[in-house]
C-alpha cells in the first residue's frame, strides 16, 4: 500500500499541498513558541560588568510556600516555589568570610541603587566592583573627565566630578553607603584561584548564600529577569498549546477535506478487495510522507518568527534586557513531534470512515457522502461541551475579577472542539436556515449555489471549521484583553481619590516629605504608598497564589486618599504590627496571622480591619513603618495628596527628583502600561490568526480546485461562466456566515460568563469595530479564496475540464 502511495501522490498535488501547508506553518509556529518557553527557563543572562568573576554569591530569594493546612493530616503535603519581590540583600560581613575559604583569589562587595545624573534616572554601583579606583567625590561615566555633574538620590543630592569613561555610573566606596542609604550587599563577586574547581568551590561557599555560575551570574545585573522569565513561559505556554490545538483543528479539516475528496476512489479500492487496515495504512503512510518533509523545512522559519517574536518582547519590557534567546534540540523535538503526532491523529480520523465503509455499500456511499457522526465522535462533543458548561459555571460562581480570565479563558478551544465535532449536522440546520433569505436576493445562479451547500454539508463543514475557528479565538482573545483592560482602567480611576501623586526619579521620597505636605497651606491630606506582596505562611489562606497577595505600605491621612469602604475596625491607626485586609481573604478583626514580607523577613500581625474595594483590585494595607525596611528601597514611592496641585508642587520644587503630576498624567501612565499587555496580547493572537487564516485559504482553494470537473459540466449543460462565479458567490457567502455564526457562538462561550463576573454584563468591553473588522476579513478571505480559484478554473474549455477525472 506504500508503494500505492507513492506512485499515486503526484496526482493529488493539490490536496497533498494544502496538507503540507498546514504542517509546515504549523510546525514552524508551535517551534517559535518552544523556543520561547526553553528561552524563558533557561533565562540565560550572560554577565557583562561582572563578567571577570568566576562566581557571585547572593542571598537566596526563593522559598517554598505552602498549598496545604499546616494543622490538616499532620502537616504540610503541598508546596509551591515562590519568588520574593524584593531585592534581598547579604550582610557585610559576608565578604570577608567569603575571602576565607580556599580558593577564593579574592571577593569584592557589588552594590545597586537608583540614582539620577543630572535628571536622568540610571543604576549606580561601586567602582571596586570592576577593580576601578575612584576618590571621594568622583563617578565614572559615560562622559568626558573633569565634568561636573549633579547626582540625586534619596531625595538628595550632590555635585560630582567625572573620573573616567564608562557605560555604568562607578561610584567610591566611600560614597556608596550614603548614596545606597545601606551597608547590606546585593552580591559577591568571587574570583577564583588559578586551577581552582570552580564546581567544587561552589558547593564550597554555597554555606553563604545561593552561588551563581555561567550564564546565571547576569541575573545579579538584571534581577527581573528571572519573574520576567516566568511570565515569558507562561506565556509561551498558553499561546503553544492554542497554537497546537489550532494546528490540530487545520491539519484535522485539510486532510479530512483532501480524503472527501478522493471519496470515489478510495471506495472503489474497498470493492475490489482492499482491506480496511490495507485502506488505513495507505492514507496513513501518505499523510506521514508528506508531514515528515513539511514539520522538517517547517522548522527553518519556526527559528526566525522565534528569535522575531522574542526581539519585539524585549523591545517591549517584556522580557528583561540581556536575555539571550534558546532554541536547542527540545523544541525542534517538540515541534517535530507535535506536527507528526497532529498527522496521525488526523489520518486516522480522515481514513476511519472509509475504512469501515462496506464494500456492497462503497460506491453509493461516496456519492451521497452523508454520514459524519459516529458514536466516539458524539461522546468527544458531550466531553467537550461539558467542559465548556463547567469552566463556565466556576467563572461566574466562583472567580472574581480579573482573575476570572483563567477559567474563562481556556473554554475556547473546549468550545470549538464540541462545534467542530458536530459542525456537519450544525452547518446542515444553518443551511436551511439561511437558505431563504439568501435565496430571495441571489437569483437563480444563487439557487443552485444554495443546492449544492444544502447537499455538500459534510464537505461544506472542513471549510467552516478554520473559519469558525479564527473568528473564535480571535474575537475571544482580544476581547477578553480588551475587556480586561477597560475594566482596569475603571478600576485605577475608582481608587484614584488624590488629587495629585508625588514620584521620584530617584528611587524613592524622603521619609518625612509627606509630613511636610500636610502642613503646607492648600493641602488636605498626603500618604505615602509603596507597592508590594506579602505570603501569608500561618493559617493558610486557600486564596493565594504563587505571588502572594498585593500589598500598599501606606502612613498619613490613609482614609483621605484611599478608595475602601471599611466593614470592621478602623484604618485610621495602621500602626505597629497591625494590617488592613479585604473581606475576601476570609478574615475578621483581631485574627492573627504570619507574613512574609518582600525581603523573605516574617512577622506575626493581626488584623485591625476589613473592608471592600474595587474587586479583584483589592490589596492589603499595611503600616509603612513597617514593611518599608523589607523593600528594595526602603523609601516611600509615591505620595498620595489631596488638594492644590500648585501647592503640591511648590511644596516640592527643592526636593530633588521629586515630580508631581495630577489625575489625568497619572491614568494617562497607567494606560500606557496597560497597552504593553494589550499589544502583546495582538501580537500573539495575530499569530494565530495568521496561521489560521492561512488554513482558511488553505481549506477553501482545494475544496474548490477539485471541482473543475463540475464546472465544466455545468457549462456544458448551458451555464455561463458569469452564472458560475456567481454560483459559487453564493456558496462562499453562506460557508462564510455559518463559519462566522459558529465563531461567535464559541467566543460567546468564553466572553458571556467572563464579563458577568467582571463588568455585569452579557457583553464584553471594547469597540465595536474590532468584532466588525474580523467579519469583513473573513468575509473576503472567504469571497476571495472560492472565486479566485473558480475564476481560474473555468480559464479551461469545458469540454477539456468536463474530461478530467474526478
Amino acid at each position: 500500500m506504500l508503494a500505492l502511495a507513492l506512485r499515486t501522490l503526484r496526482f493529488r498535488k493539490g490536496g497533498f499541498l494544502g496538507t503540507f501547508i498546514a504542517l509546515f506553518f504549523g510546525a514552524a509556529l508551535i517551534l517559535a513558541c518552544a523556543g520561547l518557553m526553553e528561552t524563558g527557563i533557561r533565562t540565560a543572562i550572560p554577565p557583562e560588568r561582572l563578567a571577570h568573576a568566576d562566581l557571585q554569591v547572593v542571598a537566596p530569594h526563593k522559598f517554598e510556600l505552602s498549598r496545604d493546612d499546616p494543622d490538616e493530616d499532620g502537616g504540610k503535603h503541598h508546596t509551591d516555589t515562590a519568588l520574593l519581590p524584593e531585592r534581598v540583600r547579604l550582610a557585610p560581613t559576608v565578604v570577608d568570610q567569603v575571602k576565607t575559604v580556599r580558593g577564593v583569589q579574592s571577593a569584592v562587595a557589588d552594590f545597586s541603587f537608583p540614582v539620577a545624573i543630572d535628571g536622568v534616572p540610571a543604576t549606580g554601583h561601586g567602582s571596586a566592583s570592576v577593580g576601578k579606583t575612584t576618590q571621594r567625590g568622583q563617578v565614572w561615566l559615560p562622559a568626558q573627565a573633569g565634568e561636573k555633574v549633579t547626582v540625586s538620590y534619596r531625595g538628595k543630592s550632590r555635585e560630582f566630578v567625572v573620573a573616567g569613561t564608562s557605560n555604568v555610573p562607578l561610584f567610591a566606596e566611600q560614597d556608596v553607603a550614603e548614596l545606597a542609604g545601606r551597608s547590606t550587599v546585593d552580591t559577591v563577586s568571587v574570583v577564583a584561584s588559578p586551577g581552582t574547581d570552580i564546581e567544587a568551590l561552589a558547593t564550597a561557599l554555597g554555606r553563604y548564600g545561593q552561588v551563581l555560575t555561567g550564564d546565571d551570574r547576569g541575573l545579579v545585573e538584571h534581577p527581573d529577569a528571572e519573574a520576567k522569565g516566568d511570565g515569558l513561559i507562561a506565556l509561551a505556554g498558553v499561546i503553544g498549546g492554542l497554537a497546537t490545538m489550532t494546528a490540530l483543528f487545520v491539519v484535522a479539516s485539510t486532510l479530512g477535506l483532501s480524503v472527501r475528496q478522493r471519496s470515489r476512489e478510495l471506495a472503489l479500492l474497498r470493492a475490489v478487495g482492499t482491506t480496511p487496515g490495507q485502506l488505513r495504512w495507505m492514507v496513513l503512510a501518505e499523510a506521514l510522507l508528506v508531514g515528515v518533509v513539511a514539520t522538517a523545512l517547517g522548522c527553518l522559519p519556526g527559528r526566525w518568527i522565534g528569535e522575531w517574536l522574542f526581539g519585539v518582547l524585549v523591545d517591549k519590557g517584556v522580557v528583561a534586557e540581556g536575555v539571550v534567546f534558546h532554541q536547542g534540540w527540545i523544541p525542534l523535538v517538540i515541534a517535530v513531534g507535535a506536527g507528526l503526532l497532529t498527522t496521525v491523529g488526523a489520518a486516522l480520523i480522515a481514513a476511519r470512515r472509509a475504512a469501515r465503509t462496506r464494500p456492497t455499500e462503497a460506491l453509493t456511499d461516496s456519492a451521497l457522502d452523508t454520514r459524519w457522526l459516529s458514536v466516539p465522535r458524539a461522546i468527544l462533543a458531550l466531553l467537550a461541551t461539558g467542559g465548556g458548561i463547567a469552566l463556565a459555571i466556576v467563572t461566574v460562581a466562583v472567580m472574581e475579577g480579573p482573575v476570572a480570565a483563567s477559567t474563562a479563558g481556556p473554554s475556547v478551544m473546549l468550545w470549538a472542539i464540541a462545534l467542530a465535532l458536530i459542525s456537519p449536522g450544525i452547518t446542515r440546520v444553518l443551511v436551511a436556515v439561511l437558505r431563504w433569505p439568501l435565496r430571495a436576493v441571489t437569483g437563480v445562479a444563487g439557487e443552485l449555489g444554495l443546492l449544492n451547500a444544502r447537499a455538500r454539508t459534510v464537505r461544506l463543514a472542513a471549510a467552516v471549521t478554520p473559519i469558525m475557528l479564527a473568528t473564535g479565538i480571535a474575537t475571544a482573545n482580544i476581547y477578553l484583553q480588551t475587556t480586561q483592560d477597560e475594566v482596569a482602567r475603571e478600576a485605577y480611576a475608582a481608587t484614584l481619590r488624590a488629587d495629585t501623586i508625588v514620584t521620584s526619579t530617584t528611587g524613592g521620597l524622603p521619609l518625612d516629605l509627606a509630613d511636610r505636605l500636610r502642613t503646607t497651606p492648600g493641602i488636605t491630606a498626603a500618604t505615602n504608598l509603596s507597592s508590594t506582596h506579602v505570603f501569608v505562611i500561618a493559617p493558610f489562606n486557600d486564596g493565594q497564589d504563587d505571588d502572594g497577595f498585593p500589598t500598599h505600605a501606606v502612613s498619613g491621612d490613609i482614609a483621605a486618599t484611599t478608595a475602601v469602604t471599611v466593614t470592621a475596625g478602623s484604618i485610621d491607626n495602621l500602626t505597629g504590627t497591625s494590617i488592613a485586609v479585604p473581606e475576601s481573604m476570609g478574615y475578621r478583626v483581631g485574627n492573627h496571622i504570619t507574613l512574609r514580607l518582600g525581603d523573605g523577613a516574617d512577622v506575626d500581625v493581626t488584623v485591625t480591619a476589613t473592608f471592600v474595594g474595587v474587586t479583584g483590585f483589592e490589596t492589603v494595607l499595611m503600616p509603612a513603618a513597617l514593611v518599608l525596611p523589607h523593600t528594595s528601597e526602603d523609601l516611600p514611592q509615591q505620595i498620595l495628596v489631596r488638594g492644590d496641585p500648585a501647592a503640591v508642587a511648590a511644596a516640592v520644587a527643592t526636593v530633588p527628583g521629586a515630580m508631581v503630576g495630577d489625575r489625568a498624567t497619572v491614568t494617562a501612565a497607567f494606560n500606557e502600561g496597560q497597552e504593553v499587555g494589550l499589544w502583546v496580547n495582538y501580537t500573539l493572537v495575530g499569530m494565530i490568526m495568521a496561521y489560521t487564516v492561512i488554513s482558511v485559504v488553505n481549506t477553501l482553494v482545494m475544496a474548490t480546485a477539485a471541482r473543475r470537473r463540475e464546472f465544466g459540466l455545468q457549462r456544458l449543460t448551458g451555464s455561463s461562466r458569469g452564472q458560475v462565479l456567481r454560483m459559487m458567490a453564493t456558496e462562499g457567502v453562506m460557508v462564510a456566515l455559518v463559519g462566522l455564526i459558529l465563531g461567535t457562538l464559541v467566543s460567546a462561550g468564553t466572553l458571556v460568563p467572563f464579563s458577568l463576573v467582571v463588568s455585569d454584563s452579557i457583553f464584553p468591553m471594547g469597540p465595536a469595530w474590532i468584532y466588525l473588522t474580523i467579519l469583513g476579513v473573513m468575509t473576503a478571505l472567504t469571497l476571495a479564496s472560492t472565486l479566485i480559484p473558480t475564476w481560474r478554473a473555468t480559464k479551461t474549455r469545458p469540454v477539456d475540464a468536463a474530461a478530467l477525472p474526478d
